[in-house]
């Protein structure tokens, strides 16, 4: 892709970039909340942070989520809630479109899951590109 696309282009370009780096290479399509899904075990989680952080600049927990914008905070909302040990991760964009990264863990203190969504604006079509980029086809 050329420099200079349109900002929902740069976006999926970052979102492809996060997924090169992701410690998990196999997504899944999490149809209850419309995010793609990936769990590793819980000592991986340095691993983990590190990826993410390099693209998902933003961070929030359940003290902090009340200064979150307001359409992440309708998606902690939809997905139930941000319980004290889990996290929602967010990166900064230009367009229509803020993409996140939901920190869940499981509860049986090995296993968390890594769910990336769309917030803002978003498309069918915008869901569509995100499961095909991360291969998260059902």
């Amino acid at each position: 892709m050329e420099p200079g696309g349109s900002a929902t282009d740069q976006m999926f370009l970052s979102l492809e970039q996060f997924r090169k780096v992701w410690l998990k290479q196999g997504w899944s399509w999490d149809y209850r909340f419309s995010t793609i899904a990936s769990s590793f075990h819980d000592d991986q989680t340095a691993e983990a942070e590190q990826a993410i952080s390099g693209t998902f600049t933003e961070l929030f927990d359940h003290r902090t989520l009340g200064n979150a914008p307001e359409h992440i905070q309708d998606v902690a909302e939809a997905v139930g809630g941000v319980r004290a040990d889990q996290r929602v991760y967010t990166m900064k964009t230009n367009g229509r479109l803020v993409p996140y990264a939901l920190w869940w863990p499981w509860g049986d203190e090995i296993t968390v899951s890594l769910r990336v969504g769309l917030a803002g604006y978003v498309s069918e079509q915008d869901l569509q590109r995100l499961q095909m980029n991360f291969n998260a086809i059902s």
